[in-house]
């Protein structure tokens, strides 16, 4: 497996090739190196304590992975690429669950806000037939960052810039386009994806079995 060091160098590699692709408008080179990233926290992941909660958020880089992929690809593929993000946005809140189911009202709250305030604004802005596939969307999005939240840390961090990068990008395709709009919302992503990986290597199962191996080697 390539050492941190490695996949860290892959990684900004992979994302200074992108921002290049988007600045020179070059598709192909785009979705050769976009994954990239990605591809590198799941590799990053290996090396994390083996539990349900590095499992589930190694489940959601691989649908992000493909969502990078689909939403890079020439043709309309927004909602394949949506669908993707949802599943990845689903297998975050799965493990968020396994990590705590303490019901932090305080965060449903500001999930509920954010995500209510973001489909009301897109809506007025009009989503013709996208309208079901979008909702469902700030449904799950939401969801996640209630849970994040709930969690604290590295993985609300993470969740707090995703929902800003997927804002973004609502925002960008159906209200009206700025020109800092991909920058803002690459950057925002890669910000949130490391974070959530991160959390694998903060999480109580993570911990639970450090201080389990700890105390058998102290007392073994």
């Amino acid at each position: 497996m390539p050492r941190p060091f490695t996949l860290l160098c892959l990684a900004l590699l992979g994302a200074a090739l992108y921002l290049y692709a988007l600045a020179s408008d070059n598709a192909l080179l785009g979705l050769a190196v976009k994954p990239i990233p990605v591809l590198a926290l799941i590799f990053w992941l290996k090396a994390a304590e083996p539990s349900h909660y590095r499992r589930w958020i190694t489940i959601g880089l691989v649908f992000s992975l493909l969502g990078d992929i689909l939403l890079a690809m020439p043709g309309d593929l927004f909602v394949f690429g949506l669908a993707a993000f949802l599943c990845a946005h689903l297998a975050y809140l799965r493990g968020y669950l396994s990590e705590t189911r303490q019901r932090a009202t305080w965060a449903l709250a500001i999930s509920l806000i954010v995500g209510t305030a973001l489909l009301a604004l897109l809506i007025s802005h009009g989503l013709g037939e996208l309208l079901i596939p979008v909702t469902v969307y700030a449904l799950a999005i939401s969801a996640m960052l209630w849970r994040a939240l709930a969690c604290g840390g590295v993985a609300a961090l993470g969740a707090i810039a995703f929902v800003f990068s997927d804002s973004l990008i609502g925002i960008d395709r159906f209200v009206g386009h700025f020109q800092a709009a991909p920058y803002l919302i690459i950057l925002a992503y890669w910000l949130g994806q490391w974070a959530i990986a991160a959390s694998a290597y903060t999480s109580r199962a993570s911990k639970t079995l450090i201080q389990a191996a700890a105390s058998q080697d102290k007392f073994g």
